[in-house]
């Protein structure tokens, strides 16, 4: 689980996701699904850490004093007990990969049913891997997602009143 957390595991299935963005949107019209997925990241991330994580300050399960000794931490590759940061309603992870999954979902329609699970079971592992660590809880992850989710499906409408403003389709 710990692998789940880091940005190595996301990155190739980050390059296959814009690979296969670039075969649909090819040559302009790349660019313009690739601002508004920026946005998107940018705009999850701030969110969930400016706003909800130090706008709310909930300790997370491992900071948590009255659940020390009780929550399962791992071990990162120093020999320190992984704890992540101070606060962490809501889950950053969750909604930014949910926020991506969302997006790429709206945004490739269709899609085979196997990409669709593959995509969805990818944001859902590196999520429960965050409860797993002991640095979320699990309605931290759901609200993130939730949020994530929702993030997307906005980003996503302006991104096509953009696109037919632009290009005419």
């Amino acid at each position: 689980m710990w692998y789940f957390s880091k940005t190595m595991f996301w990155f190739p299935v980050y390059l296959i996701l814009t690979f296969m963005l670039y075969r649909k949107y090819s040559g302009k019209k790349f660019i313009l699904p690739v601002i508004f997925l920026i946005l998107l990241i940018a705009l999850s991330d701030l969110i969930s850490f400016e706003l909800f994580k130090e706008g709310v300050k909930r300790l997370r399960p491992s900071h948590e004093p009255l659940l020390e000794g009780q929550v399962h931490l791992v071990q990162d590759s120093n020999g320190n007990f992984y704890k992540g940061g101070k606060h962490g309603f809501f889950s950053g992870h969750a909604s930014n990969h949910f926020a991506v999954v969302v997006y790429f979902f709206l945004l490739m329609r269709p899609l085979k049913n196997y990409v669709i699970a593959l995509i969805f079971f990818w944001a859902t592992l590196i999520s429960y891997s965050r409860i797993y660590l002991g640095v979320h809880y699990p309605g931290d992850v759901l609200a993130g997602a939730m949020f994530g989710s929702l993030l997307a499906i906005t980003i996503y409408y302006l991104f096509r009143k953009t696109q037919i403003k632009i290009f005419g389709k």
